[in-house]
């Protein structure tokens, strides 16, 4: 059921009193942050630990594909997007990306993501909290290609779940999902608050193309600002801050 509205407007007449409102769809996206498949990798410590050194990170890209299609809700139907990490520091500059893409608002929970299971459990706080009507995650990322978190996220807020999503339609509190399953696809018809993991299709490619040459521009603008601003910020108060449990930025 969707939770979120607004009153827009109240008539009274002689006899009742008509209230407008109107219903927003609050959108959260869990993202990750992996390193870019084109990285050279490299390990230290005997081979022991992974070696970030000259790696560039980027969005998980089935996570990506969610956002695109979260901004689509957005545009069309006007709809909150929030994203959310769990991890440190040093996966602030992927949330930045995230907002400067469109998305209303970051939040980053600051503990390692050491199993698929705790991060399902520290989104799922997030979940009930922030009341949303759908939660987007990848199908799986590309460090581990583990493929449960969406699953047991679902499970823990009491949501349904459809997982391999490659499209999805809302009109209200139903929506309308096609996932693949081995040899086809299939059409499923549930309700909101839903959970899926969506992967490549859930964007059409014409759509996800022309998404990004035209944030592109906006992409590098933003990041500025948001740099600027985080300079400016850093020159009134010099001295370090300590890093909370949870970061919205």
């Amino acid at each position: 059921m969707v939770e979120n509205f607004e009153i827009i407007k109240i008539f009274e007449t002689q006899k009742s009193t008509i209230i407008k409102i109107k219903i927003t769809m609050k959108i959260l996206v869990c993202i990750s942050h992996v390193p870019d498949t084109t990285s050279k990798i490299n390990f230290a410590d005997n081979d022991t630990k992974f070696d970030t050194n000259g790696v560039n990170f980027v969005i998980n890209p089935n996570d990506e594909f969610g956002l695109t299609r979260a901004m689509w809700f957005k545009e069309k139907q006007g709809a909150s997007v929030h994203v959310v990490n769990v991890g440190g520091p040093e996966t602030e500059p992927t949330l930045r990306k995230a907002l400067a893409i469109g998305a209303d608002e970051a939040i980053r929970i600051d503990t390692p993501a050491t199993d698929g299971y705790s991060v399902a459990l520290q989104l799922a706080d997030v979940a009930q909290q922030g009341v949303y009507d759908l939660i987007i995650g990848g199908r799986e990322s590309i460090d581990y290609n583990g493929g449960m978190v969406p699953g047991m996220l679902a499970k823990m807020i009491g949501a349904n779940f459809v997982n391999t999503c490659i499209s999805l339609e809302i009109e209200g509190s139903s929506a309308t999902a096609i996932r693949e399953i081995d040899g086809g696809k299939e059409t499923l018809q549930t309700t909101l608050p839903l959970v899926i993991g969506g992967q490549k299709g859930l964007v059409e490619e014409v759509i996800f193309a022309y998404q990004i040459c035209a944030v592109s521009c906006k992409l590098e603008a933003n990041l500025y600002m948001l740099n600027k601003e985080l300079s400016k910020a850093q020159e009134a108060k010099p001295q370090p801050l300590k890093n909370q449990p949870r970061e919205v930025l």
